[in-house]
């Protein structure tokens, strides 16, 4: 254990904050995309579907990594048991909260004004749970895995700590660890293709999908950024600008959405996507963590705002942006320019209700699971 407290990282709280934040233009621009969702507008935009395709390509790796790298901080600085509650409240509470507060209103939200769940009444018990289950936790999927994997890094955490058979990290490249993440990525798609053959209903269980699968596709990444805490050469590696993997996106990006278009749900679609999305978060952990260090690596009054307002904003945007798809969209003929006030509309709400609940005690309690100083 350890009590002394590292000089903060700002680069790696405002890179995780503006990941955090992404959610929204993510959910707007996915309203004009060529994607299916609970909203759509009545023709597509080519520009916010390559955007919306963007985001979803690479954010979740790189904001695993830096969960990883923190949790590993904060596993030193504690006891084990001692890192466990404080973890499990700060990530916990808030999910907990939001689902009576905020994903349950939305369900029925869903199910009165969308076609999303038409024919509920028709559905067995088992679709209906299932299907709870699924809107219950939408977009809260990464708080269901983070629980998952601080859970698991009270195994994971104390072998990395514990290490005996060092590696020269100095040594390791590019090369290497993307070998290394691949090579897992690789037996999850082996996994899920097993499971497709034997137990296809499974990857339509909500719980099995999202706590299991999900948290296996997430696990590397998330011991990619503790072990980056360990290693400084590892994190010196990240923060350094590598033209391969910084230009190489560009070309996985291309080959996700060949893959997105191209492949098909019964073939190989969704075990390529994990490959490619792999690859992608690889190389867009250099692009944010270089560009994020050089640029964002100072302390600044309203970068820790967007820091400790992220979480709240991601919680509430997304029943926000159904409720602007399906008021406001039909009434705006032009995509961009729909794009653009439905992200004005959300995030002004949301900032405003994150005003609002910072003058609440209780409010600021659940949504951040950090006791309230007097």
């Amino acid at each position: 254990m350890s009590t002394a407290k590292p000089e903060r990282e700002y680069f790696l709280d405002s890179i995780r904050a503006y990941l955090m934040l992404l959610g929204v233009p993510f959910h707007v621009s996915l309203i004009y995309s060529t994607q299916k969702w609970a909203v759509n507008s009545t023709d597509a935009s080519l520009w916010l579907t390559l955007f919306n395709d963007f985001i979803h390509a690479f954010r979740m790796q790189v904001f695993f990594v830096i969960s990883g790298y923190f949790s590993y901080m904060l596993y030193l600085r504690y006891q084990p048991q001692r890192f466990l509650k404080v973890r499990l409240e700060r990530v916990g509470i808030p999910l907990l909260t939001a689902i009576p507060l905020i994903t349950l209103p939305q369900f029925f939200m869903l199910k009165e004004w969308t076609q999303k769940l038409s024919g509920w009444d028709n559905f067995s018990l088992y679709e209906k749970f299932n299907n709870l289950m699924w809107e219950l936790i939408s977009h809260l999927w990464f708080l269901v895995v983070l629980v998952v994997l601080t859970t698991l890094g009270m195994l994971t955490f104390r072998w990395l700590r514990d290490q005996k058979h060092a590696i020269d990290y100095q040594r390791v490249g590019w090369g290497s660890l993307t070998l290394g993440v691949m090579a897992w990525a690789l037996l999850w798609c082996l996994f899920r293709r097993a499971i497709f053959i034997f137990q296809p209903d499974w990857l339509m269980n909500g719980l099995f999908s999202i706590g299991v699968m999900q948290s296996l596709f997430f696990m590397p990444f998330f011991m990619l950024g503790a072990l980056s805490w360990k290693h400084k050469a590892l994190k010196q590696l990240f923060v350094r600008f590598n033209p391969v993997m910084c230009f190489g996106a560009i070309v996985v990006f291309v080959a996700y959405c060949a893959n997105q278009r191209m492949s098909s749900g019964e073939g190989w679609l969704y075990e390529l996507d994990a490959l490619i999305s792999t690859l992608m978060g690889l190389c867009m952990l250099n692009v944010c963590f270089c560009f994020g260090h050089k640029l964002l690596n100072s302390h600044s009054p309203r970068i820790m705002y967007l820091v400790n307002a992220s979480l709240f904003i991601y919680l509430v945007h997304h029943p926000l942006t159904l409720l602007y798809g399906i008021y406001i969209t039909p009434h705006i003929s032009n995509n961009t320019l729909g794009f653009f006030v439905g992200l004005i509309m959300v995030f002004g709400i949301a900032f405003l209700l994150y005003e609002i609940h910072l003058r609440i005690p209780l409010l600021r309690f659940l949504f951040s699971g950090k006791p309230q100083n007097k």
